[in-house]
This record gives C-alpha cells, sequence and structure tokens, in this order.
C-alpha cells in the first residue's frame, strides 16, 4: 500500500460565542514518495489541517491512520513518540529556543528519542553542514539572519530522519530569494519512503508540488496532481 496517510471524514470545531466549522468532514489519502501543496486564504483551516496531521491536535470528529494503523488522539505519551519519531515539523516562526545555540537546538531534538549525546552533536552537525552553516553552529538565534534561522529550523526537524514532513509557512516571513533556497531545500528531501506537505499563500511554490491542494470551504479541493 502506497497511502502513508489517511483521512477519515475529519472535521474540526472551535466553540466560542458560537460554533465554528473549520474542517468538514474531510477523506484523502495521502501518498508515500510525494510532495502536497495546501493553498487557500487565511482562516481556511490549512494550519488547523496540519496540526491534527502533526498529532499536535486532534479532530472533533473522524480518524487518521498512519501506514493503516489507526492514531488513538488519546494516547498522548504514544503519539509524543510517533511525533518525535516519524514527523518532522517546519514552522514559519522558526520557534527556535533563544539560550540555546544552533546546535544545541538541532541535536537536542535527537535526545527526544535517544539519550546518546556524543552520536546527536555529531548528526546535528552534519546535518546542519548540509544547511551550509557550519560557521553558525556556535551561534544563538539573535546571531542569526531570518534565512539561517529558518535553516537551523529545517535541520532541527530533519535530524530524526522524519518519514512524514510537515511545513507550515516556512517562507512567509523569508524574501523571494531566501524562500527559493529553503524551497530548494525542501525538494531535495523528497525520496521513495517519505511524504512532504507544505501550507503556502505563494502559488509559484505551490504549483512545484506533486499535487495543489486547496482548502475550500473546510475541505479538500485537488487542483492538479502528477500523481499515480
Amino acid at each position: 500500500m502506497n497511502n502513508l496517510i489517511t483521512l477519515n471524514k475529519i472535521s474540526k470545531n472551535f466553540l466560542t460565542s458560537k460554533k465554528i466549522s473549520v474542517l468538514k468532514k474531510i477523506n484523502y489519502k495521502f501518498k508515500k514518495g510525494k510532495i502536497y501543496s495546501l493553498i487557500g486564504p487565511s482562516g481556511s483551516g490549512k494550519s488547523t489541517l496540519l496540526n491534527i496531521l502533526s498529532l499536535i491536535d486532534k479532530p472533533t470528529v473522524g480518524s487518521l491512520s498512519i501506514e493503516g494503523k489507526n492514531i488513538s488522539y488519546n494516547d498522548l505519551s504514544i503519539n509524543d513518540k510517533i511525533r518525535a519519531n516519524k514527523i518532522g515539523i517546519i514552522y514559519q516562526q522558526n520557534n527556535l529556543l533563544p539560550d540555546f545555540t544552533a546546535l544545541e537546538n538541532v541535536y537536542l531534538a535527537r535526545l527526544s528519542i535517544k539519550e546518546n549525546k556524543k552520536k546527536a552533536v555529531e548528526d546535528a552537525k552534519n546535518i546542519i553542514k548540509k544547511m551550509g552553516l557550519s560557521n553558525r553552529i556556535n551561534h544563538y538565534p539573535s546571531e542569526l539572519s531570518v534565512g539561517e534561522m529558518q535553516r537551523i529550523a529545517i535541520a532541527r526537524a530533519l535530524i530524526n530522519e522524519p518519514q512524514i514532513i510537515l511545513a507550515d509557512e516556512p517562507t512567509g516571513s523569508l524574501d523571494r530569494n531566501t524562500a527559493k533556497e529553503v524551497f530548494n531545500i525542501l525538494y531535495k528531501l523528497k525520496n521513495s519512503n517519505r511524504l512532504i506537505i507544505y501550507a503556502t499563500h505563494n502559488r509559484f511554490f505551490a504549483n512545484l508540488a506533486d499535487c495543489k491542494l486547496e482548502m475550500i470551504d473546510g475541505n479538500i479541493k485537488t487542483i492538479n496532481a502528477r500523481i499515480r
């Protein structure tokens, strides 16, 4: 089976002074080896969907399975392990820890699954080198440019070699040239066993995906696809 993530009637409601339905009975299958872009206006549910896919948030109703195994959103400790081992998350705001160096920000993510600091540091140095930032490993986030911070955030997301990469507006705060650099890194991460999903407002970057999806009225519409 080539389906990595399957959504079955996923809905998400938020209760304020009234009920707001953000996601409405979404059925969709995301395949291994493919890159999906997710577009739609602010408030259309892109971030909400990514939070559910990353097991950070849970749907109001519906189910999600990874490689055919249903996820129980009540098993927080198990889901934390799944997220640490299988899912890499890249945010628009890099969310780096300000009191830790670039190297520390990256290798600490590895320690969440393996308590081998020496190996974690070694692997972190290697992945930061691939990002072209070996000369910045001992710098704090405040000493890095916006583009450098985002590349360190990508390194942190990749340190555990995730099978699933989720990115929420990963270039939203970057200039166009730096955004292109970041997307080049993202596309080079594609392999036959990996799934990449990113949300973006930029239609140029959205069109580069194997499949472009649009959030419309709480559901997913396939705009174009090069998926077989």
